[in-house]
């Protein structure tokens, strides 16, 4: 299928068979008809219930960590004990914030203000601006794979790469780039949008008059700004009561874990060689929302309400709840074929993989507006 159905190779030798690069031969609506229509269904029952199931399991890990861990022998037991606490309710929290993301698309519920409301508080909770996210988010949605408007991710070409990228090729370089990506990448995009789309000033997603939103959308930025602020003294007022090192541990840690698998999952499932991107010659909606990766994370499939492996259905419809997702994403695949892209590579290796490969985006000779990631400097 042109370009986009030839193989590149990687070093060691295994081909890569790309995604298809021209316009399919189906349409959105033909995708729709291909799955049951109970899957376009919202149950407020039963997405209640994902989110009680999920905050259940952060409010019993909250009371071990705040009535038991203390009990136990100092040392090393403690300091085990706190560790197993971080990371586990870093990934309980994950899944209040994959629901709060589902609010942002209208997917909890049919109640838009419902949702609007849940997903403010459940996301301000995490630190993540609710209402600004929302909106840029959607235009990631309504842009993605475009060169000149998707809003994040938005990859280099080789004449205007960063100064760090080929510091990427090094092991070391590329060992400092995953972690930095992984522990400070999601604020730099929500304070500097940083990997996102350019704008001719400073773009953050706090400033109600900067240049993501439009004038309609500034009320409700501000709303987020002042929900963050409340999130953020009663922060303060736990740690004059408990102390700071007490909020690091029980809150802000967590909280890093969280931020982690935000950047794990939105970069694996945006990252891949097999992946194109076009510019304004190429670029049209379906092929845009079909340039992604699902992914295969073992169980925390389940944890993560199964984002992680049904991303490609939803860029495609992305008001449909999570938990009908799976059942969607199987109905397509006969219709979809060769584009259709999962990727089960253990996500370990797969990481490390994408950052050595996929360092800047470069057309063909032949097809200048489909462009494809490469390493070749």
């Amino acid at each position: 299928m042109g370009s986009g159905g030839r193989s590149t190779r990687r070093k060691e030798g295994h081909a890569i068979k790309r995604a298809p690069a021209d316009k399919p031969p189906f349409t959105l609506a033909q995708i729709k008809m291909a799955i049951p229509p109970h899957c376009f269904e919202r149950s407020l029952i039963k997405s209640s219930y994902y989110l009680v199931h999920d905050l259940v399991i952060v409010a019993a890990l909250l009371y071990l960590a705040t009535a038991v861990i203390p009990l136990l022998p100092a040392g090393l037991t403690r300091v085990t004990a706190w560790t197993l606490y971080v990371v586990a309710q870093g990934c309980a929290a994950t899944g209040v914030w994959v629901v709060a993301h589902e609010c942002g698309h209208h997917a909890f519920s049919d109640y838009q203000l419902l949702d609007d409301v849940l997903g403010l508080v459940l996301h301000s909770s995490l630190l993540v601006p609710y209402f600004s996210w929302k909106f840029s988010h959607r235009r990631h949605h309504a842009n993605h794979a475009s060169m000149e408007n998707d809003e994040v991710f938005v990859p280099e070409q080789k004449a205007v790469l960063a100064w760090y990228a080929p510091c990427v090729r090094n092991p070391v370089g590329r060992l400092l780039f995953l972690a930095a990506h992984l522990t400070v990448g999601w604020p730099l995009y929500l304070t500097f949008n940083a990997n996102g789309k350019a704008y001719p000033r400073w773009a953050n997603h706090f400033d109600p008059y900067g240049p993501i939103f439009s004038d309609r959308e500034r009320v409700q930025v501000f709303v987020t700004d002042v929900s963050l602020l409340a999130v953020c003294f009663a922060a303060f007022k736990l740690a004059s009561a408990f102390g700071f090192w007490w909020v690091v541990r029980v809150y802000g840690a967590p909280l890093l874990i969280v931020n982690a698998w935000v950047v794990l999952i939105t970069y694996l499932h945006h990252t891949h060689q097999a992946l194109p991107h076009y510019d304004s010659s190429e670029w049209d909606w379906l092929r845009g929302a079909l340039a992604t990766m699902d992914r295969d994370y073992g169980v925390f499939n389940r944890v993560l309400h199964n984002v992680t492996d049904t991303h490609v259905l939803h860029h495609l419809f992305p008001v449909m709840p999570h938990y009908h997702a799976m059942e969607a994403t199987k109905a397509i695949l006969p219709l979809l074929g060769d584009y259709y892209k999962r990727d089960s590579t253990p996500i370990a290796k797969a990481l490390w993989r994408e950052a050595k490969e996929c360092i800047f985006v470069e057309p063909m000779a032949d097809r200048k507006g489909v462009l494809w990631y490469s390493n070749k400097l």
